[in-house]
This record gives structure tokens, C-alpha cells and sequence, in this order.
């Protein structure tokens, strides 16, 4: 064998009786040199010598885990309200099973941009009157509305609880989904009510509930690869990152040091052990700028309600894109019961 053209020996009579052996041709070397070049390294081969393939680490924000340390100790105390009018105390541990989860799932809807204190209230007064997806179903709009009555965009949660009862009924005999898939698809439920159903109801962590306070602080302390701009976009970049046995831990945390210390405007950064790694820290909120052709303020006092109803509201996208819709229809037909 030669590198080059295939050599065959062979002895051929000639004229005079005697073999004359043929000659081996020379190989090219330009040939040669070629076929050298195109020899391949297999990279599956099982080589002793070779180099290992580099391995990409995923991303993860700088001192994560000492801030969230820092902020497990600010919430030691457990006194948020969160901690006491959550959605994990609102519902009857007497009731059946799925009368509970059907409870935990109704404060839920209620909790969308309201305060706890107000949901709890509207929560104790459904139980006593009968919190269940049949009783729900039996009690006429206008007794319900006074039942949530004053929960951010009660006549729009009065609409969806109904919608919602009779779908759970007559599908779920009053229970609710087990899959997150199952709970988005009923009116007025979104993706953060879901995976809190999920875990305060199921006892099943699908993925991490973020409202607006987990949205603001994840964004302040820098624990997003990039901005974001609502909470499904800041829920689906910390399951990238944040390891799965914190995804239940994390919205109660950030939710209760987002009531106590991290505050929508004028955060509380002297008093936060995270105010030397925090980027956002002693950073004030910028004033929102009035969009162009928006009427001036009517008057300080209008002024002031407006900014606390603003401060009151939260927001997550699909349930509460429904609810905006009727807002400014909401906020006539109270300015006109008001004034008769």
C-alpha cells in the first residue's frame, strides 16, 4: 500500500522467453499532501487524549443568594400583611376539600389589585355567607357585589366569579383545575393566580407567582438577565435562573418585603440590608410624565386619590387586561352614586 495510486505486481512473459517485473509509479505529492489534509478528527472517538468539550454555565445575578439571606432576615418576623391576610388564610380549613380550593382560588380573583386587608374582609364576609362554587351560582349580582364590595373592580369581579362558578360546576362538580393549562382557560384567572392555585391549593409547585411586587423588586435588585416589562416576563426570566425549590418560597418573600420595606415609591432603602449590593438603592422613583393632550389635574385632592388609587392597583397581564377595559366606566358610575 502507497500513499498515491494502487501498485499491482505482476510478471508478464516477454518476446525472450524470461518475466520482467513491472515498476512501482511514484506517488504525487501534491495527491499526497492533499489527502493528508482531509483526514478528520471523529469527535466521538473515546480518545485517552482528548480535550473535553466547554461548558456553558448558566447565568445568575451577582450576590443573589447573600440578598436573599438578607431579605429572609428582614421577613423573620412574618408580620406583612401578606403573612396574615393572604390568600393561604383566607379560605375555611373546616370546609371540604374542594370547597377550600375553590376558596383559595376566589380570593385570588379578589386579591388583583387590592390591598390583603380588603380581600381578607371580602373573603370573611363570602364564608359566612356561603363561599362555594353553588352558593356563588345561587346569590343574585347586586347581594354579591355588596358581599367583595370594596375590592379593586368589584362589578367586573362580580361577572367573573359567576362565569367562573358555572364553568367549575358543571365541569369540575365545584372543585378546580389541577393544571395550571386548566385554571388560565376560566374567566378572570391569569397565569400568577394559577401557580399560586397551584401551590397553596395542590400543594404543587409549577412555577413561581409573580405580581407586582415580586415584578418591581426582582427588576431593583438586578436579578433579571434584562429588564422587564410585566410579571409573566419576569416570571419566565427567574425560573430560567432561580433554583425550583425556592420557586415556592420567593413570592412570599418578596411580596411581604415589598409591603414592608421595598415600597412602590420611596422605598425604604436606609433601613434594607441589601442597600449596599441593591443597584436601584436610595434611587427615587421618577414622576410619571402626563401623556401629550391629557388634561391638567382638577384639583390637589383629586390629585392625591388618584395617586393613592395608583399606588393601590396591581397588575398582571390576561386577568387584568379584562378588568382595565371597564375602568374608566367603573370609576363614572362610582363618581355619580357618590354625588346622588
Amino acid at each position: 500500500r502507497f500513499h498515491g495510486r494502487l501498485c499491482v505486481f505482476s510478471s508478464f512473459p516477454d518476446t525472450h522467453g524470461s518475466s520482467q517485473q513491472a515498476t512501482k509509479p511514484e506517488a504525487s505529492p501534491q495527491r499526497a499532501q492533499g489527502r493528508r489534509r482531509r483526514r478528520l478528527k471523529v469527535e466521538y472517538d473515546d480518545d485517552a487524549d482528548a480535550v473535553p468539550s466547554a461548558k456553558t454555565e448558566r447565568w445568575r445575578p451577582p450576590q443573589w443568594e447573600k440578598q436573599l439571606e438578607l431579605i429572609r432576615e428582614m421577613r423573620k418576623g412574618r408580620d406583612a400583611p401578606v403573612d396574615k391576610m393572604g390568600a393561604e388564610k383566607c379560605y375555611d380549613s373546616e370546609a371540604p376539600a374542594h370547597v377550600r380550593r375553590f376558596q383559595v382560588l376566589v380570593s385570588l380573583m379578589l386579591s388583583s389589585q387590592t390591598k390583603d386587608q380588603v380581600t381578607a374582609a371580602a373573603m370573611q364576609k363570602l364564608r359566612a355567607h356561603g363561599c362555594s362554587a353553588e352558593n356563588i351560582l345561587a346569590t343574585d349580582d347586586e347581594e354579591l357585589g355588596k358581599l367583595i364590595y370594596p375590592v379593586g373592580f368589584w362589578r367586573n369581579k362580580v361577572k367573573y366569579l359567576k362565569l367562573t362558578s358555572a364553568v367549575l360546576q358543571k365541569d369540575f362538580g365545584g372543585d378546580i383545575p389541577d393544571s395550571v393549562e386548566g385554571l388560565v382557560r376560566l374567566p378572570g384567572v391569569g397565569p400568577k393566580m394559577a401557580h399560586l392555585a397551584m401551590d397553596i391549593a395542590w400543594d404543587q409547585v409549577s412555577g413561581i407567582g409573580v405580581d407586582t411586587h415580586v415584578h418591581r423588586i426582582s427588576n431593583r435588585l438586578g436579578w433579571l438577565r434584562k429588564p422587564t416589562k410585566n410579571p409573566e416576563e419576569t416570571r419566565k426570566a427567574l425560573e430560567e435562573w432561580l433554583p425550583r425549590e425556592l420557586w415556592s418560597e420567593i413570592n412570599w418573600l418578596l411580596v411581604g418585603f415589598g409591603q414592608q420595606v421595598c415600597l412602590p415609591i420611596s422605598p425604604l432603602c436606609s433601613l434594607c440590608l441589601n442597600q449596599r449590593s441593591c443597584p436601584s438603592a436610595f434611587q427615587s422613583s421618577p414622576p410619571k410624565r402626563p401623556k401629550p393632550g391629557s388634561p391638567p389635574a382638577a384639583s390637589s385632592s383629586s390629585s392625591s386619590s388618584s395617586s393613592s388609587s395608583s399606588s393601590r392597583i396591581k397588575t398582571e397581564p390576561g386577568s387584568d387586561e379584562m378588568i382595565k377595559r371597564e375602568a374608566s366606566t367603573s370609576q363614572a358610575r362610582k363618581l355619580k352614586s357618590k354625588v346622588s
